[in-house]
């Protein structure tokens, strides 16, 4: 019987998705557990796993917006039909058709790749890009043999020990193991005969993209129909110029462009800036970070400055507020979203009640929001509800900046560097740490006074932490 794939509920909120990607191609043998499809909404990306093992049928298309529930695609037995009124997608329907039956087929012992399809952690996919590995290459840990971020670490780790004999020894004959490439790339250069050893790859490293063989393909068509005496190119390396790299404009990055670029249409921003003294935050946390050792907690500077934000909204709660059709609604909770850097972009968990949680509760619980955010573990409900945001960019020696709101939010604060600066105590000169603070709020709802009176809060606390011993 066929199993549905559909657009799983991923939060409370969440009432559609969309199929940003196509995991594995129509047609292809999957088991339960193997990553099928991707799909993006305007908070995370997500991978969708196989509830059952069988051959994946394709019924929405890449970037069709699905609702919670709507069915995406089937999993069917051999020979199973797909159910009535269904047909194959038109751009898979041609190949089906053409195609010989699909045998169901085990992959070997600890092999993460079935079909050109290589099951694989977020996490591994991302490191793997980063160190230029084959995933298909990596031997994996996980069930079923899934590639884990460890996984390829230990592989790469072995690439650079082999290096230097390599060298030595000389290169042999490339084997189509041997080249970098995607899977989609190699699928396509079996098809047409096509040497992968002779393809010039554009993407990261110089791997082998699907583009980089079609090119390929049309040299070798056009030497083909070139007339008698003529010359025509060697190959596509020869024909073409060094290809652009482009990067396809969807999924996250495209809701990330499009919500922020929606922000500032909508909405009235204005960003204040001030620097604070932070000597004795400094301090402070390099005493926490060896009191909380033991405990296996590191507090951040951002924890302090959450910390710090999640006390001033309480004090001043029409920061905590947001702009809904002809009402302005203050909120009674504290949620405060913490901007994490990816791949991919930036996401915001939330970290919930925080005006209620100890500093080290903030450390603790923000330490793993931003851990499963970097492996995607994320769900909808980890990135929603937030009241007011915080983003730094002090790790990227960034002293000031104008952070976009996050909608319906009102305000967002950007933290900048700490850096060393002179100061006088009397006439004698001491050093001393300094940072600078960036306020972006939303003028409908909160004018430039109160933000001020807000952001110098913060300060205070910051400048004297242990205030923020004081409930």
């Amino acid at each position: 019987m066929a199993t549905e794939i559909v657009m799983p509920k991923l939060g409370m909120t969440m009432v559609e998705g969309t199929v940003a990607e196509w995991l594995v191609p129509d047609g292809a043998v999957v088991e339960a557990g193997t990553p099928v499809f991707r799909l993006t909404t305007e908070k995370i990306d997500f991978e969708v796993e196989a509830d059952a093992p069988g051959i994946v049928r394709h019924v929405a298309p890449v970037d069709a917006v699905v609702p919670v529930g709507g069915i995406v695609g089937y999993i069917l037995a051999p020979g199973e039909p797909l159910p009535a009124g269904l047909a194959p997608l038109p751009e898979t329907a041609a190949q089906l058709s053409s195609a010989p039956p699909v045998a169901a087929v085990a992959p070997a012992a600890g092999s993460a790749v079935m079909n050109g399809f290589v099951r694989a952690t977020p996490a591994a996919r991302r490191l793997a890009r980063e160190l230029n590995v084959a995933l298909e290459q990596v031997p994996g840990s996980g069930p079923g043999g899934r590639v884990h971020e460890e996984d390829v670490r230990r592989y790469a780790a072995r690439l650079a020990e082999a290096q230097p004999a390599a060298a030595v020894v000389g290169t042999a004959t490339a084997q189509p193991g041997d080249v970098a490439a995607t899977p989609l790339a190699r699928k396509l250069a079996a098809e047409h005969g096509i040497d992968l050893a002779t393809v010039r790859g554009s993407g990261p490293g110089g791997r082998i993209q699907q583009e980089d063989v079609e090119r390929e393909i049309a040299a070798r068509r056009a030497r083909e129909a070139a007339p008698a005496g003529k010359a025509a190119p060697a190959s596509a390396s020869e024909s073409a110029p060094t290809p652009v790299e482009t990067v396809p404009y969807r999924g996250m990055r495209k809701a990330i462009g499009e919500r922020m670029h929606a922000s500032l249409q909508s909405t009235a921003q204005l960003t204040l800036m001030a620097e604070f003294d932070v000597t004795e935050l400094v301090r402070l946390r390099g005493q926490l970070v060896e009191a909380w050792r033991e405990a296996g907690i590191r507090v951040s500077y951002t924890d302090l400055v959450v910390k710090a934000a999640a006390k001033a909204l309480r004090e001043h709660p029409r920061v905590n507020a947001s702009l809904e059709s002809d009402r302005i609604v203050v909120h009674p909770e504290v949620n405060i979203g913490i901007a994490v850097a990816l791949d991919e972009g930036l996401i915001v968990p939330v970290l919930r009640d925080a005006d209620r949680k100890t500093l080290k509760e903030v450390a603790r619980e923000s330490a793993d929001l931003a851990e499963r955010a970097r492996a995607g573990k994320l769900s909808l409900d980890d990135v929603t509800g937030g009241t007011f945001s915080i983003t730094s960019l002090g790790m990227y020696g960034i002293d000031g900046f104008t952070p976009i709101i996050n909608p319906p939010q009102a305000a967002i604060l950007g933290v900048g560097r700490i850096r060393e600066a002179i100061a006088l105590d009397g006439e004698r000169p001491v050093a001393r740490q300094r940072m600078t603070l960036s306020l972006t709020i939303d003028h409908r709802v909160l004018d430039g006074a109160p933000a001020a009176a807000f952001l110098g809060r913060i300060g205070q606390l910051l400048e004297q932490p242990y205030l923020l011993a004081f409930e």
